[in-house]
């Protein structure tokens, strides 16, 4: 059985390395890896590879830095000519990139069977290109693989399951792949090597990340969240991995605590490092609010909605978007809940093994 996945963006890499192992533990599979390029990083790809024991892309199509709609179109347009080159029985896709619309669409298209992984994930913000990515895969896709029972009923909710051109779909909860690649690459953390440069120590920190677009593209959000982690860092360092281009659009006037240390973006198993070591996390990845919960952090989200709501109803997240004053009184509160890390949200760490089992089951 041969399977294409479609892969564009690190924290993919990260997922599918889970599924990678389980797939070479079967000797009649064979993975054929395609890397659409939409987040690529030179300084960074070769090692992010070895680092994390990935298989290298067998394609790499180098389409990135582009328009949504060009982007997309491009990467139809190609993962379609290596589908049609190697006839694979399944397409696999993760998340709610453009390389995730792109392969579900090619392998509709080709009436390949594509499975969708992370399937269900709502935020109920339309404006997000990941909200629209993720519904469209979804109604295409043949099998749903759910990572939380409230995905399953988001589906439920919308009337899945559908008719596909190869038969009826498949919703099913495997857990969470990210929990499987979490407690693997935890054995391989390892600290930055700006740690001893900038004086950090295991433990005492707040790890902080901004990337979306809802907060770098909006000076106003940017600029208070800034200025309340300004205020926090006068209690407490904050660890802040930033990206040149978002650093650039600080406003020249805006003064930031000493104790406020922003470095340059880290390798995961670095990243890993700084979870596992920290205090609390506060951030706009959806996946790192998951990785705060694996590694037992309380976390903090700067956005005004989250797909996983499962860890704001158990009090392990709290949503704050870019209000001053909600972020402030969330990080006292912090440290004052008592949050059960030990709720089985994510399944029991065998999605991977849950994933591949069913796609052998129902390769007929």
């Amino acid at each position: 059985m041969k399977i294409l996945t479609v892969l564009g963006a690190r924290p993919q890499f990260i997922k599918a390395g889970s599924i990678s192992r389980e797939i070479a533990m079967h000797n009649n599979l064979h993975e054929v890896i395609i890397h659409t390029g939409q987040h690529y990083d030179t300084n960074m790809s070769d090692i992010f590879f070895e680092e994390m024991q990935i298989p290298k892309p067998d394609y790499f199509l180098g389409i990135g830095g582009k328009s949504h709609g060009a982007m997309t179109g491009q990467m139809i347009e190609k993962i379609e000519e290596v589908a049609e080159k190697e006839n694979p029985n399944w397409i696999l896709v993760y998340g709610d990139t453009n390389s995730t619309l792109a392969g579900a669409i090619v392998a509709s298209k080709l009436h390949i069977k594509v499975a969708h992984i992370e399937a269900g994930l709502r935020s109920y913000n339309m404006k997000m290109p990941e909200e629209v990515n993720r519904i469209l895969t979804d109604r295409v896709s043949d099998i749903l693989f759910c990572p939380t029972s409230i995905a399953v009923e988001n589906l439920k909710k919308e009337g899945f399951p559908f008719a596909t051109s190869n038969g009826r779909q498949i919703v099913t909860n495997v857990g969470d792949v990210m929990q499987d690649g979490a407690m693997f690459y935890k054995q391989f953390a390892k600290k930055p090597l700006l740690a001893n440069k900038e004086k950090l120590e295991a433990k005492g920190y707040i790890l902080c990340t901004i990337h979306r677009a809802e907060n770098t593209n909006n000076l106003e959000r940017l600029k208070n969240i800034f200025e309340v982690l300004s205020e926090i860092a006068k209690e407490k360092q904050i660890i802040l991995p930033l990206h040149p281009r978002t650093k650039k659009l600080l406003p020249s006037t805006l003064k930031l605590h000493p104790n406020l240390t922003i470095i340059d973006p880290v390798g995961y198993l670095e990243m890993v490092w700084l979870i596992s070591n920290a205090d609390l996390v506060m951030t706009d990845s959806g996946g790192l609010q998951k990785e705060a919960f694996f590694f037992h952090k309380p976390c903090l989200t700067l956005r005004d909605e989250t797909e996983w709501m499962e860890l704001v109803n158990i009090g392990a997240n709290i949503l704050v978007g870019a209000d001053k004053e909600k972020i402030f009184n969330a990080y006292k509160l912090a440290f004052k809940n008592k949050i059960d890390f030990n709720v089985n949200l994510y399944g029991d760490g065998k999605a991977s093994q849950n994933i591949i089992s069913t796609l052998i089951r129902e390769n007929n």
